[in-house]
């Protein structure tokens, strides 16, 4: 990576941004962390709320198992260290969607320690991002400022809920780096199943930490670990797309380095990013984390793991998307390019992988990435529930292989099958599609052509380049079914090019 992407030219230099990164993921249960009401989108206001979620006297939290084994998968495919004991502790704040006054979580002994996560770049070079620690943690309800002038209604659907809270270290560098950071992140979560990953309802969102500094200086604080060297961070909370990331940290490096170059401080601090002005705000002064009396949880024992129940999860992760890439560029030789493209979804992979068997998979590769891949995305719709089966494709694909249809072709073959006109075979047949490999009527075609255009036949001995345009006569003369090769073979033997 050209290291000069990283700078920021500012009034009185240069400057450089430091980002980490707190991601929330909800973790994929039907019941909460610490009860057994319902999770799921879409229910009326408190129809998801058991007493315990409500904090009714005298209710006790009983922690979901299954909660537990997803916080553990994850940390496993981070690459992370599992600590076998753990606690939950309660941090203390007052709101008026947080019923009980403290929110369980994680402090100082969390479920996973340190991993580390492999990121491409999207100029195809890769960086690391070490993960400090992943906590559990229940959600907090809703406040709704919205439905009343005069009162603030709340909403307990979401407290309880399991939520996972993955903290990376000040790895990244430029907003390219945290958004990419937080794709990989995603794919990872979706692989495990332990979070859908669903950016708009909210189940996937992050913190984003932003500091600036001068170059030479976060080379210092890597060497030390000493955060003197850093700038003072502000916090943007719950950003969910990765084109709001981009653009709430380009605002606030900004906004930093005006206020240092204009002689001022920046105050540690919590703010929001408004996506319509496109720039931060404050929200609160950073409560550091003492301010929050973190103590043991009474009612919760230490959470201590079988180090047998762990390798047993272990043995159930699905194959990564790091190992599915270089075992698709290995089996298929596809290029890394294509293969990143099919990881980004395991679905979108599976459909390749089923479509590629006894076939050319660099050419289903093609029309899986290219073709189907942006059908499907102006339909809004996923490769599951693609109206074209895997067979389809690679009737397509043996079709042009054994020479039955051009490539040009069947392009409009792919056109017919997304229209519903059925089969790729059925369509060729209907349509009179079949290319024409019979030498002897592309020949009469080329005669014809020359004899109609002796002056262009003999300048192409010259300027061999023209042929070009002999080639499209004569597919434009055979409605496009002519074989490719063979028209091109026969006209440079007539032609006397070379």
């Amino acid at each position: 990576m050209n290291e000069n992407t990283k700078v920021i030219k500012g009034r009185t230099g240069d400057w450089e941004m430091v980002l980490g990164l707190e991601v929330h993921a909800q973790v994929a249960s039907k019941s909460k962390l610490f009860s057994g009401a319902a999770v799921g989108f879409g229910a009326g206001p408190n129809e998801q709320v058991s007493l315990v979620d409500a904090a009714m006297p005298g209710m006790l939290p009983v922690l979901n198992r299954f909660c537990v084994e997803q916080a553990v998968k994850t940390g496993l495919g981070l690459r992370a260290q599992i600590n076998l004991k753990s606690r939950f502790d309660r941090k203390n704040y007052f709101y008026p969607d947080l019923p009980q006054g403290y929110q369980i979580s994680q402090f100082d002994q969390p479920i996973v320690g340190e991993g580390v996560v492999s990121v491409e770049r999207d100029d195809g070079t890769t960086f690391d991002v070490r993960i400090e620690r992943l906590h559990l943690e229940q959600d907090a309800g809703k406040s709704l400022h919205d439905q009343d002038p005069n009162a603030t209604y709340v909403d307990l659907n979401r407290a309880g809920t399991a939520l996972m809270e993955i903290v990376s270290k000040p790895d990244m560098r430029t907003s390219e780096e945290a958004a990419a950071y937080v794709k990989k992140l995603r794919t990872i979560l979706v692989y495990l199943g332990t979070c859908d990953g669903d950016m708009e309802k909210g189940n996937l969102r992050a913190d984003v930490n932003v500091s600036v500094c001068r170059p030479g200086d976060y080379e210092k604080f890597r060497a030390t670990g000493d955060f003197k060297h850093l700038g003072t961070r502000c916090e943007i909370k719950n950003v969910n797309s990765y084109r709001y990331i981009q653009q709430a940290i380009e605002y606030e490096a900004r906004r930093q380095i005006e206020i240092l170059e204009d002689g001022g401080k920046v105050d540690q601090e919590t703010r929001l990013f408004d996506p319509t002005k496109g720039e931060t705000r404050s929200m609160r002064s950073k409560e550091e984390a003492h301010d929050y009396r973190y103590f043991p949880d009474p009612d919760l024992l230490p959470l201590v793991l079988d180090p047998a129940w762990v390798k047993s999860i272990e043995e159930t992760l699905p194959e990564l998307p790091d190992a599915k890439k270089a075992r698709l560029q290995s089996q298929y030789g596809l290029s890394a390019y294509d293969a990143g493209v099919l990881i980004i979804d395991a679905d979108r992979a599976d459909y390749f992988e089923a479509a590629a068997k006894g076939r050319d998979a660099k050419l289903v590769a093609n029309w899986v990435t290219n073709e189907l891949l942006a059908k499907l995305s102006a339909a809004g719709t996923e490769f599951t529930n693609s109206p074209l089966p895997h067979t389809d494709i690679a009737q397509l694909v043996e079709l042009i292989e054994n020479g039955t249809i051009s490539s040009k072709i069947a392009k409009e073959v792919f056109e017919h099958m997304w229209a519903g006109e059925g089969r790729p075979a059925e369509i060729v047949e209907k349509r009179g599609l079949v290319q024409i490999n019979d030498t002897g009527a592309i020949e009469k075609a080329i005669d014809d052509l020359i004899a109609g255009n002796p002056d262009k036949a003999e300048a192409v001995k010259d300027k061999p380049q023209a042929l070009g345009w002999f080639v499209g006569q004569v597919m434009k003369a055979t409605g496009g079914k002519a074989n490719p090769g063979t028209v091109n073979e026969l006209l440079r033997k007539k032609l006397g090019v070379e």
